[in-house]
C-alpha cells in the first residue's frame, strides 16, 4: 500500500491544521517514506507532527520546481532532519521572479548550492525518468504536444529575466493496481503535456491525478478542453488542490489522507 499525507496546501479540512499558499506532501510506499514539496514555511513541519509524520524517518526530499511555494520551506525542515540527499529537476538553481507593476518580485527557492553543501545534503537531478524504488518513480524533461498549454508572461528567470520554460519541473508517479497515479505540483509546463509524457514513457494507464494543475486563471474553455483529454487520456480519479483554481477545486478538491 502507498499512502500521501497531506502536509500543507492552500486550504485545510482539519481546524487543528495550519494551511498557507503552498504545497507539501508525505509518500509512504512500502520501501521508501520521503517528503513531495516543502511549502513556503514552516507550516508544513508543524502538522507532520499533528498528524503523527516523523520527519527523522523520511529517506530524502523532492522538489517539484524552485519556487518559494515548494520549496521555501526546506530550510526549516533541516531543523528537524538533515536527508542525504534531495532530487530535483535540472536547472533548479536558476533564480525565479515574477513580473509586478512595480518591476520583478522573487519567487525563488530561498536557499542555494552552497547551502546544501554547508548542510552536507547531496543534490540528484532527474533529467527524464528515474526510478526510486518498484513503485515510484520522477518524471522531468516533459515534451510539449499542447500548444494551447501556454506559460503566463509574467514568470522569468535568471539575471536577464527571460521566459521561464519551467524545465526544472518534475512529477512524481506511484504505483496504483495495475496503472499509476501521477502527483504533480503546480503543472506549469502543462497538465496534458505532463500525462502524456508519464504514459509513453512507461506505457502504462494513468488511474489518478492528484495535486495542482495551475488553471487558476484559464479560460472556461481551456479547463474544458484540458479535461475532456484528459478523460479521453484515461484519467479516472482527480484530487486536485493548491493551484487548481476555485472552479476545480471545488469539483475535485483532495483531503488531508489518501491511499491506493
Amino acid at each position: 500500500m502507498i499512502t500521501l499525507k497531506v502536509l500543507i496546501e492552500d486550504t485545510t479540512f482539519n481546524p487543528d491544521l495550519e494551511c498557507e499558499h503552498g504545497l507539501s506532501l508525505y509518500v509512504e510506499t512500502p520501501t521508501l517514506k520521503f517528503i513531495f514539496d516543502c511549502g513556503q514555511s514552516d507550516l508544513a513541519w508543524k502538522n507532520a507532527e499533528k498528524l503523527g509524520v516523523d520527519l527523522k524517518k523520511i529517506n530524502f526530499v523532492v522538489i517539484s520546481h524552485a519556487h518559494f511555494d515548494h520549496a521555501g520551506g526546506f530550510p526549516a525542515l533541516t531543523k528537524f532532519v538533515k536527508p542525504k540527499f534531495i532530487y530535483t529537476g535540472r536547472n533548479f538553481w536558476q533564480e525565479k521572479f515574477s513580473k509586478t507593476a512595480d518591476g520583478f518580485k522573487y519567487r525563488g527557492a530561498g536557499f542555494t548550492f552552497q547551502d546544501l553543501a554547508r548542510w552536507k545534503i547531496e543534490q540528484k537531478v532527474c533529467d527524464d525518468i528515474l526510478q526510486l524504488d518498484n513503485d515510484s518513480w520522477l518524471i522531468g524533461n516533459f515534451q510539449r504536444w499542447y500548444k494551447f498549454e501556454t506559460i503566463p508572461e509574467k514568470f522569468v528567470r535568471g539575471e536577464n529575466k527571460i521566459a521561464d520554460n519551467f524545465d526544472d519541473e518534475i512529477c512524481l508517479v506511484l504505483r496504483e493496481g495495475d496503472g499509476v497515479a501521477v502527483v504533480v505540483a503546480c503543472s506549469h509546463v502543462g497538465i496534458l503535456n505532463i500525462v502524456s509524457t508519464v504514459q509513453k514513457r512507461l506505457d502504462l494507464p494513468i488511474k489518478s491525478l492528484i495535486g495542482g494543475v495551475h488553471l487558476l486563471n484559464a479560460s472556461d474553455e481551456r479547463i474544458e478542453k484540458t479535461f475532456d483529454t484528459l478523460e479521453n487520456l484515461g484519467v479516472q480519479s482527480f484530487k486536485l488542490c493548491h493551484c487548481s483554481g476555485d472552479k476545480i477545486r471545488t469539483k475535485f478538491s483532495t483531503g488531508s489522507f489518501l491511499e491506493f
